[in-house]
């Protein structure tokens, strides 16, 4: 299956031409460093790229001040990793290791620099993605989640990071580094929680509290007013990132919960061109939101729109969830859909505790060798299923209906109802859910026979009725009975994906009509930029 990034144990390095560090060289200044001077200080925000020219240099461990690794950096290499695109801090430190001359260009005129010379930026965006990948792989970054086997909260911190590709280790509350971690930061005893590096305790232990304290959201930017504000990052919004940068618009993308949206919860996608063995959704938005960010278009994440208004210059102005505000010449709506909350008693208290609406690696290790349930009948459902089987003792597949959902790929019918380790049960719903802290087990109803039974597990994953995120629009434009997003000539746009309000654009899921697919949301959130231009530029 393909992943985010190179393997950097066996990718073969491309250094930079020298055309590349002749135009570093004139963009930036030549620094001396002794041995044991920072070059990058860990866990600072990262303002300069750094190439070697002489000397050697080390990556710094932000929790141990130590070597990371044991490789290091020699002339002809340079340092960072994929912070530096969005401008957030350095997940690892530069430190010389003998006295080093470092080129150091500011970043943004790199940036520049990597969209007017792309073989360059190819070079860079490669080593900077596939040392992300390694960080991801090795389970070695600057945050530490303490306590994950038991509290909900920092669960919920553990799925954001890994949905967000934010490297992180995890700690048991009652290991002996967990107590010594607690000393270091003043506490009189281990408590679950998030540190980053080695004394920083991250309050409130949230998602909020991560990407505030790494730079992901935007309280380390000052930028308010752009080109198109693109509302939701599945792959609707990040392909309307990649061509909005493409085409020189600013451009931000705003998410409340991950990059990759509900296709980042997949664990495997095999119907999308051009990856014949596979790819994770997670992985294949991944690459778009690089791909973005090389454009120069900017992400921030998690944030949440709250409320839309126009004013009278005709430019769009979003509410965020703290009273912050972003404005625009052009919107994008593509926030997708959600999966209904069942109604169910209990069930807010076991979300995160047993109760998921995504099935990746990190939920798969939650419930390893055990039996578990999945609710839906489409491809979601289907490709969860089918991953979760690679791990737990028996997958059972609850469908309301007489049988999978019609709009299900045919071959994962065809795998689901012959795999030996998944029982589809049809005309099926979950009634109850028991247990105290966590999910120990659900109440179904067999609709068919109007029998009980009681399924022991741990983990219930709902993967179906979908629902348009579109409340925040505020009442601008026209929504269909089901509250999807009306656009084109039904609702009196001047193109395909304009809504009834000039300006406001919609694509993917949340568009009334569309084939509910990753690659048609690609397709359009692609080919709605056009529009979009015309509109920023008339």
């Amino acid at each position: 299956m393909e992943r985010f990034a190179a393997d950097l144990a066996t990718m073969v390095r491309t250094p930079l031409e020298p055309e590349h560090v002749a135009a570093l060289r004139r963009a930036g200044e030549i620094r001396r460093f002794e041995a044991g001077d920072f070059v990058q200080e860990p866990g600072e925000a990262i303002e300069l790229f750094h190439y070697v020219m002489s000397g050697e240099v080390e990556a710094v461990d932000v929790r141990t001040g130590q070597r990371y690794g044991i490789a290091t950096l020699g002339p002809g290499q340079f340092g960072g990793e994929l912070a530096f695109l969005s401008g957030g801090l350095s997940l690892s430190g530069l430190r010389a290791c003998e006295q080093s001359e470092v080129l150091c260009v500011p970043r943004q005129t790199v940036l520049k620099l990597m969209s007017d010379i792309p073989e360059m930026g190819d070079i860079i965006v490669t080593v900077f993605a596939a040392r992300r990948r390694r960080a991801l792989e090795d389970s070695d970054g600057a945050l530490t989640l303490i306590g994950a086997e038991v509290s909900r909260d920092i669960r919920h911190v553990a799925g954001f990071a890994a949905r967000n590709r934010i490297p992180f280790r995890e700690i048991a509350l009652d290991s002996d580094e967990a107590k010594a971690l607690a000393a270091e930061c003043g506490l009189a005893e281990a408590e679950p929680g998030v540190i980053f590096g080695r004394e920083r305790k991250i309050e409130p232990p949230t998602p909020r509290g991560v990407a505030e304290t790494l730079g992901f959201d935007l309280s380390t930017q000052g930028d308010t007013f752009h080109d198109v504000l693109i509302v939701g990052g599945g792959p609707a919004g990040v392909a309307a990132g990649v061509y909005a940068g493409a085409e020189g618009l600013s451009a931000l993308v705003l998410e409340d919960l991950a990059i990759g949206g509900q296709a980042g919860t997949s664990s495997r996608i095999e119907n999308y061109m051009g990856f014949p063995t596979g790819i994770s959704g997670g992985d294949l938005v991944g690459r778009g939101e690089v791909q973005a960010m090389k454009f120069g278009t900017r992400f921030a994440v998690p944030r949440r729109v709250e409320a839309l208004r126009q004013c009278g210059d005709k430019y769009f102005h979003a509410k965020l969830e703290d009273g912050g505000e972003i404005s625009a010449k052009a919107l994008v709506v593509a926030t997708g859909v959600q999966y209904r909350r069942l109604p169910l008693e209990g069930l807010e208290r076991f979300e995160g505790a047993g109760v998921y609406y995504a099935a990746t690696e990190l939920e798969q290790r939650w419930c390893r060798d055990q039996e578990v349930a999945v609710i839906g009948g489409g491809n979601s459902a289907g490709q969860a299923a089918m991953f979760l089987a690679r791990g737990c003792a028996h997958v059972h597949v609850l469908v309301r209906g007489a049988a999978l959902a019609s709009s299900m790929s045919d071959y994962l019918v065809q795998r689901l109802t012959s795999h030996p380790h998944i029982t589809v049960h049809t005309r099926t719903e979950v009634l109850e859910l028991h247990g105290d802290a966590v999910l120990e087990g659900v109440t179904i109803c067999d609709k068919a026979s109007g029998q009980d039974w009681r399924l022991k597990t741990s983990a219930l994953f709902v993967m179906a009725g979908a629902a348009p995120n579109t409340g925040w629009l505020s009442g601008l434009v026209d929504l269909d009975d089901k509250g999807f997003v009306v656009t084109g000539q039904q609702a009196g746009g001047r193109t395909t994906y304009e809504t009834s309000c000039p300006g406001v654009f919609a694509v993917g899921d949340v568009r009334a009509g569309s084939v509910k697919r990753v690659a048609s949301a690609v397709g359009e959130g692609s080919v709605v930029m056009s529009a979009v231009w015309d509109h920023v530029h008339a």
